[in-house]
């Protein structure tokens, strides 16, 4: 139990900044993440089993929503294995890093299977509300692919500024970078509670309401306006950053 417990604050002194993740990432995804990577770091997993693991879990839960007749039973079921999933894929970084064993390898197999959830999760939602769902009319249809649209768009467009920054963040010894402005603890704190529609456990937690047809359809597409507006928003900031 104490190397356990000594593995788990090693993980909390080595966790990623919190800039840029919504509350649910920082206070639900992450500490259960890491009491799952200190766990496998104990009994001597790889963060490439965690992240096949974590696909285990999804992509199961995943093919329910587009077989299986909504119900509360199946959505409880749904919400936890994607909830699981998700913790597991913030589980394989946290060890990873424990580990020192991050590779490019790893990193690829982390953001294929991402991906691959980001293209999934709509694509049975669409299915069963052309099998089980009365929809009020047939242009609801449209959201499941609007809602993977900008979904894939944000994951694809976030990484690829990430990389690119990194390209041209070497400093010059002629002309020094200035150092980036730190936001104050409110900004950050207010703009961690802006991104929490377009969080994918949020995504997840949403299942929740997989039961109830009218309920899940309101929510669903409240998060998809969500996501198209910070699609729109992420799409400007993030070119302007580049220029």
């Amino acid at each position: 139990m104490t190397g356990f417990v000594a593995v788990l604050r090693h993980m909390s002194a080595a966790q990623k900044p919190a800039k840029g993740v919504s509350v649910y990432t920082l206070f639900v995804n992450r500490p259960a993440g890491r009491v799952l990577a200190a766990l496998a770091y104990r009994v001597g997993a790889t963060p490439n089993q965690l992240t096949l693991l974590g696909a285990l879990f999804t992509f199961p839960a995943l093919a329910a929503v587009a077989l299986v007749r909504p119900g509360p039973g199946v959505s409880v079921c749904v919400c936890a294995a994607l909830a699981v999933g998700f913790a597991l894929d913030a589980a394989d970084g946290q060890l990873a890093r424990t580990q020192r064993s991050g590779s490019p390898s790893g990193e690829w197999l982390d953001h294929v299977l991402d991906c691959a959830k980001l293209v999934i999760v709509h694509m049975v939602v669409l299915v069963s509300f052309y099998r089980f769902f009365s929809l009020p009319d047939p242009v609801f249809l449209l959201a499941p692919m609007l809602f993977e649209l900008a979904a894939v768009v944000i994951f694809f467009a976030g990484i690829l500024t990430e990389q690119l920054k990194r390209r041209t963040a070497a400093p010059s010894p002629a002309a020094p970078m200035p150092a980036e402005p730190v936001p104050a603890e409110p900004a950050r704190a207010l703009r961690s509670v802006l991104l929490l529609p377009v969080d994918y456990g949020v995504t997840c937690v949403s299942f929740l309401f997989f039961g109830s047809q009218h309920v899940f359809l309101s929510v669903y597409c409240t998060l998809l306006l969500a996501h198209l507006l910070f699609m729109a928003a992420f799409l400007v900031k993030w070119f302007r950053e580049l220029r």
